[in-house]
């Protein structure tokens, strides 16, 4: 396993998402052409657990000759477009390629993407794709295979003709677009400046330059109170098995699931705002390749949650990609045992308690992720310009990867 990974500066393909606003009539037609939709991947699923039990090959090709036959067979399949029916299908195979993938793999259950379910009615969510022959923008309007006309919040411009376009629906009944670009890469003038970035609980990012230190914003637990208040709400007024909601819990419902998408859009925001800062600023970004789905199961699940560091990290190096800067992903393993300016490593691992590192070899004395962040700079092989406290003045420095 190599100590780092340097993302490419290839942008490939980027989603830009618009708020819809959908009539009476369009909504009606959404759902009707999801409720097809939806038929055809149970459909998908019952046939896919069928071949598996008889031991034959259930590919896409057997797929779309069954969704050519069930759409001779029945009128109101016909009566939708073909083209979200058809996506549906290439949906259906990418989920359970993936699964089949991971079970040859060998991957633990825990890991696994598990074959593709059936979709409840009032658990799943509508979700439709079309592809360019299925879609068309015209007069600031997207119109849909079907007749469907909706009309779209403009708050940017589009860049270039979108390929395809998924409209979706939240768990607030608001409808989305999705266009699907491809992402050219927007250069910054060169910085001159290099950073390490090391995450944490306590502190989110911890860099080498304490400019752009990005403590823990918290959002999650300044909602606490109010989720807490419309939760109690709902749990006197849960309905009975087989007894419908009523409508103050529903109001409820839809009060705690507001506070949910306000602070998952207030950890993106400011995820992405510092991320286009230190993109700005610096030619060259390490940042420890950190998996927090282990902290899931500690003492400090919730505060982890409420840091969002996976969606920051995919915020940082989506900004570097787009802006064409290096990004380089670097192996987590012992960067609290190493001393950024000797590189000597401790003996035995520091205890979560001790923040502040101590070198026995050199007697560097730093704060415990200020060296963690400085080693990142080491490990992808940085010239440290600009970054304080990576190496001794006169000592030999790596060339850059």
């Amino acid at each position: 396993m190599t100590t780092q990974q340097q993302e490419t500066q290839d942008a490939g393909c980027a989603r830009y998402v618009y708020r819809l606003r959908v009539s009476a009539t369009a909504e009606k037609l959404l759902t009707g052409e999801w409720g097809r939709c939806r038929w055809i991947w149970n459909e998908c699923v019952a046939r896919s657990k069928k071949a598996f039990a008889d031991g034959e090959m259930c590919g896409p090709a057997r797929l779309d000759r069954m969704l050519t036959e069930a759409r001779a067979g029945n009128a109101w399949l016909r009566e939708g477009s073909s083209v979200p029916q058809q996506q549906i299908i290439r949906d259906f195979g990418r989920s359970r390629a993936k699964a089949l993938k991971d079970i040859k793999a060998g991957l633990p259950m825990r890991q696994r993407v598990g074959m593709p379910g059936h979709k409840k009615l009032k658990d799943s969510r509508p979700s439709l794709n079309f592809t360019r022959r299925g879609f068309r923008l015209e007069d600031g309007r997207l119109h849909l295979a079907g007749g469907i006309s909706l009309t779209v919040v403009w708050s940017r411009r589009l860049p270039a003709g979108p390929s395809s376009v998924r409209v979706y629906r939240d768990s607030l009944g608001h409808w989305y677009a999705s266009f699907v670009l491809p992402a050219g890469v927007q250069p910054l003038p060169r910085a001159g400046a290099v950073i390490g970035i090391d995450w944490g609980v306590k502190e989110l990012a911890t860099t080498t330059s304490d400019a752009h230190d990005l403590p823990h914003p918290q959002h999650g637990r300044k909602a606490a109170g109010r989720l807490a208040r419309y939760q109690r709400m709902m749990s006197r007024r849960k309905p009975h098995r087989g007894q419908a909601a009523s409508t103050g819990y529903r109001k409820a419902q839809r009060q705690a699931a507001k506070l949910h998408q306000k602070s998952a859009r207030q950890r993106q925001d400011t995820g992405r705002k510092w991320a286009k800062a230190l993109v700005r600023e610096h030619d060259a970004i390490a940042v420890e390749d950190f998996r927090p789905k282990f902290l899931a199961k500690s003492s400090m699940a919730r505060k982890a949650a409420d840091a969002a560091i996976g969606a920051t990290k995919k915020a940082l190096v989506e900004m570097g990609r787009k802006h064409g800067r290096t990004v380089y992903l670097v192996n987590p393993a012992h960067t609290t045992m190493d001393c950024a300016r000797c590189g000597a490593r401790a003996k035995h691992a520091l205890l979560l308690s001790e923040r502040t590192y101590t070198c026995t070899a050199c007697g560097a004395v730093s704060p415990r992720d200020k060296n963690s962040a400085s080693v990142m700079l080491v490990r992808a092989g940085l010239t440290p310009a600009g970054a304080e406290g990576v190496r001794p003045s006169g000592a030999l420095l790596q060339g850059a990867a």
